[in-house]
């Protein structure tokens, strides 16, 4: 199983760990983890890193 580490762009600051889903809708990223958590942020994604499990949002 692949989990992210979803951070912002900015700051680098950790905005959630243990990623396993993650959608688009519109300018909303609903991110959620593998205990089914959900978190919804206002912005676009920058980078997702597969190999390292790493994703960047720039968040408005």
């Amino acid at each position: 199983m692949c989990l992210a580490t979803v951070y912002k762009e900015s700051d680098n600051s950790v905005i959630f760990r243990n990623v396993s889903r993650i959608e688009v809708e519109g300018e909303n990223i609903i991110l959620r983890d593998i205990m089914g958590d959900e978190r919804t942020i206002q912005g676009r994604i920058q980078m997702v890193d597969l190999a390292n499990s790493v994703v960047k949002l720039i968040c408005d």
